[in-house]
């Protein structure tokens, strides 16, 4: 069954927004914490979130980075016949190996993201088999190079200011600060089974607790706790609070496609990763070398955001707007109209590489 679309008078606002914030800072922290963080009551915290969670607005999950373990990241533009387009991004969404899935350009094209551990791997879908599909016009891969915003622990910043400061400072620290790295970890990371265990649980539910974990994993709550540590320390796995961005009134939402003056590259990245509107941004391989998400109130924002701010920018050279008609995967979450539905769960690190 569809879910209805949101409409403005179903956005989510007030008390909901700042506990969407309080997530975002503190993910994993107790109703009672962000209870007196804000000033409600444990009860009033526990009941909204279980409704935004219900509704789809919001969905807490430990989302793996497969850099960490060695896989190697591409976004790829699918330009396709009309009519196919629907048919073949639901199929995209179906791979484990696939994690975001958009529907861009008036319907004609999909954008998604997919990783590999082997070149094998990825030549057996980017060179063999969508290139075979009838429907598919024209393919562009571009290998993700370096990573400015988005995953790794950082959030959207489209809420800074939802919260006093002193009630951010109540909720404790934002976890480990994003800084950027190479795509793929010069020495990846070997899960233990234990681990793979704890992660599959995370993927699941972030805020799934040490009880929970430790005997998915055979361990014991205290040395769980510290495997859950270590691996938010070493970035393997960051607890992502992903939105339903719509909920909150952000209804145009685009791909932004850059190019740049290659000794640039690294300066507008970072310019973009301080932009609240712009949820990922990454340098890329291919003529648009720099790759961003951005999300706004309206057409008429979008506009004023990418010719004022982004078009201004030194380095720039040219700049494509290909506005989100329809996400239908993103952060391996499937989506039901605008509303986050489900997680892909059969195979959330890689464990099958074949």
């Amino acid at each position: 069954m569809t879910a209805a679309p949101m409409t403005e008078s179903d956005a989510v606002r007030g008390d909901g927004v700042r506990i969407i914030r309080a997530l975002q800072i503190a993910p994993r922290a107790s109703f009672a914490a962000i209870a007196a963080a804000l000033g409600l009551t444990e009860g009033a915290v526990a009941r909204r979130y279980r409704r935004l969670r219900a509704d789809g607005v919001i969905r807490i999950a430990g989302v793996v980075d497969p850099g960490a373990l060695g896989q190697s990241k591409w976004l790829v533009r699918l330009r396709c016949r009309p009519g196919s387009v629907a048919a073949i991004a639901d199929a995209l969404a179906e791979r484990d190996d696939v994690s975001w899935v958009a529907l861009c350009a008036a319907g004609s094209e999909i954008t998604f993201a997919v990783r590999s551990w082997t070149r094998e791997q990825r030549d057996e879908l980017l060179g063999r088999r969508l290139p075979r599909t009838a429907a598919v016009l024209d393919i562009n891969a571009s290998a993700m190079l370096r990573q400015f915003v988005g995953g790794r622990g950082h959030y959207w910043a489209a809420l800074r200011g939802t919260l006093t400061p002193e009630q951010e400072a109540a909720l404790g620290s934002e976890g480990t600060p994003f800084t950027e790295a190479p795509v793929v970890a010069r020495e990846p990371v070997r899960l233990t089974p234990e681990e793979e265990a704890m992660l599959g649980v995370l993927a699941a539910d972030g805020r799934a607790g040490l009880v929970d974990l430790a005997a998915a994993a055979g361990l014991t709550p205290g040395r769980a706790s510290r495997r859950l540590e270590a691996l938010l320390r070493r970035r393997v796995v960051h607890i992502d609070v992903e939105i339903a961005s719509e909920a909150l009134g952000f209804h145009a939402r685009a791909n932004l496609w850059l190019r740049v003056h290659p000794s640039q590259v690294k300066n507008l990245g970072r310019t973009l990763a301080e932009e609240p509107e712009i949820a990922f941004a990454a340098a890329v391989s291919g003529p648009a070398n720099l790759h961003a998400v951005a999300h706004c109130r309206d057409l008429d924002a979008l506009f004023e955001f990418t010719t004022d701010r982004i078009g201004s920018l030194p380095g720039l050279q040219a700049l494509e707007v290909s506005p989100l008609l329809h996400h239908v995967k993103q952060a391996r979450t499937l989506l039901t109209g605008d509303r986050l539905a489900h997680p892909a769960l059969p195979d959330l690190i890689g464990r099958a590489r074949a």
